[in-house]
């Protein structure tokens, strides 16, 4: 990861957490849960992080907490154009800092399960394993029958 690329929290960032998830159809093609995850980032935690050369957010990371010391990646999404040049991973690194000085000992993020084959959540599990999370549990039915959902399962 280049040494100017962080994250960091804060913002009030729906308009660009609007804008992210247009732009990548392949993992945030419904409508309906756009417009929830725009009006989630009107009060969860959030992370961004910019461009670096002064352009605007090039990712995002909406924070759950679900108990004193269990949270959830709610919502990731990075601009194409930043996919495997560190901004995802700098994102973790700056909610997984922040949770566990909070006392978070664990986090969970919830994808679309291999039980579906679909080339572009293959790529995203495949993110999360190598940023330390375990898959942890299928559950066929938690969002429909067509989307399968995979929780992963981190220890901070």
């Amino acid at each position: 990861m280049p040494a100017e690329l962080a994250a960091e929290r804060g913002g009030n960032l729906p308009d660009d957490v609007d804008r992210l998830l247009r732009s990548l159809p392949e993992w945030f093609g419904i409508e309906e849960s756009i417009r929830e995850y725009v009006e989630d980032a009107r009060h969860l935690p959030t992370y961004a992080v910019r461009d670096p050369s002064g352009g605007g957010v090039v990712g995002i990371l909406l924070v759950k907490r679900h108990f004193p010391t269990a949270a959830e990646v709610h919502l990731m999404a990075v601009d194409r154009s930043w996919h495997r040049r560190g901004a995802g991973h700098a994102l973790l690194r700056k909610a997984e800092a922040d949770l566990r000085a909070d006392g978070v000992r664990f986090l969970q993020v919830k994808t679309l399960s291999p039980a579906r084959e679909d080339e572009y959540y293959a790529r995203t599990r495949e993110f999360y394993v190598a940023e330390g999370f375990t898959p942890l549990e299928e559950f066929p039915t938690l969002w429909d029958e067509r989307n399968p959902c995979l929780m992963f399962v981190k220890s901070l």
